[in-house]
């Protein structure tokens, strides 16, 4: 059996997906590093909303929760990946919050949850951007879960230098009741915040990253950075005081810093976690034994895929992970919300699709391939 897959120029070639899933267990939480999965939304196609609303399938969204719980992984809530102002606004993402954390609580599973400043619209003062930040912070920590502080397009436009970062960042971690997860988020993911740490010069902006954490090495836990530059990432993580732990989020590089060197290593908060969930499990469970070389085996492979849905404009590549959760069965539809699932072209789904076939990520690889050929039809490719 083959399947006719779109390619460059307006191609078609036929491909022949693999007939068997890879095989992944549950098991034991994972102890040699802290990985959590940013997750996506499952939206209720259903739902008469405009595209400004955030209609979401609560009981599909927290099945996937559960489904990366299963398999050891933490969650990460509210995140870029939960389209996080780009179609969920603030009042869907506390009520995602609120329930997220009721199902951890019930499943044992570990979550963190972002803190930002999405419920302000327009321009806003300094003043106005750490109310909204406190008032979210007091969300999340009502609820038990661990704060992730955010990148802020507010605070990016807000801010006139280093020092308003400082003291915005200093009056939260003063108000933190738990060490938190500080979050720089490059403008490739986001390029409302080019200038993040008050300088578009990465180097000015990590020394003032760094005395954040200075300042305040107690209520840090780590740091989540994502700025998809692995030299820069290891020459931060050297940096950092004891005891603050280094999570990569570059969706490049994350085998290599992973596994680390002798210098050190990063712990995992990815948007590519979500549909490499149990794969990725399976790796740090190997290495765990201290088998590094069997773990790049396992999870240097999928850096293609990762590559290819993070690949330029990267904020979308949301649209991607959707798909792969759709044909993986996590899902009944290929809806997002906002219409976001509009936002790849159909070559672009089709090579997502082809290299998550050849990982076995799939647990039913028949349904993967009928539902992709359901969307070909939709674009107009036979069969």
């Amino acid at each position: 059996m083959t399947i006719r897959l779109p390619g460059l120029g307006g191609s078609l070639r036929d491909y022949t997906p693999r007939a068997e899933p890879a095989s992944f267990t549950t098991g034991a939480p994972l102890v040699s590093r802290t990985v959590f999965s940013a997750a996506h939304v499952v939206a209720d196609p259903l739902a008469d909303a405009g595209p400004d609303v955030a209609a979401v399938d609560w009981d599909a969204t927290l099945a996937f929760r559960r489904h990366l719980w299963a398999h050891g992984l933490g969650v990460a809530e509210a995140m870029d990946t939960a389209q996080r102002g780009m179609g969920l606004d603030w009042a869907g993402a506390a009520e995602l919050i609120r329930r997220s954390t009721a199902e951890a609580k019930s499943a044992g599973g570990a979550i963190a949850c972002g803190v930002g400043t999405d419920q302000l619209s327009g321009p806003a003062t300094l003043a106005e951007v750490r109310a909204a930040y406190e008032e979210q912070l007091a969300l999340v920590e009502g609820t038990g879960a661990q704060a992730i502080l955010m990148a802020s397009r507010a605070l990016a436009a807000a801010a006139s230098g280093p020092e308003d970062y400082l003291d915005v960042y200093g009056h939260l971690l003063r108000q933190a009741s738990e060490p938190v997860i500080l979050h720089w988020l490059g403008p490739m993911f986001d390029p409302a915040l080019e200038g993040y740490w008050g300088s578009p010069d990465l180097d000015a902006a990590t020394e003032t990253f760094l005395d954040v954490i200075a300042a305040h090495p107690d209520k840090v836990d780590g740091i989540k950075v994502s700025l998809l530059d692995a030299r820069r990432e290891v020459e931060l993580r050297r940096r950092l005081p004891r005891g603050v732990r280094c999570y990569t989020g570059d969706d490049y590089n994350y085998p290599e810093l992973i596994a680390g060197d002798e210098q050190g290593f990063s712990h995992a908060l990815l948007g590519i976690f979500d549909p490499l969930g149990p794969l990725a499990a399976e790796a740090v469970r190997v290495l765990d034994t201290g088998d590094t070389a069997k773990f790049r085996e396992l999870l240097d492979p999928t850096v293609e895929l990762s590559r290819h849905l993070f690949e330029t404009p990267t904020r979308f590549y949301k649209t991607g992970v959707v798909l792969l959760a759709w044909l993986a069965g996590h899902q009944s539809h290929f809806a997002m919300v906002g219409g976001l699932q509009s936002a790849r072209p159909l070559p672009h789904l089709a090579r997502a699709y082809e290299l998550a076939d050849g990982l076995g990520l799939f647990p039913d690889p028949a349904l993967a391939e009928t539902r992709m050929k359901s969307l070909l039809s939709v674009y107009g490719v036979d069969q």
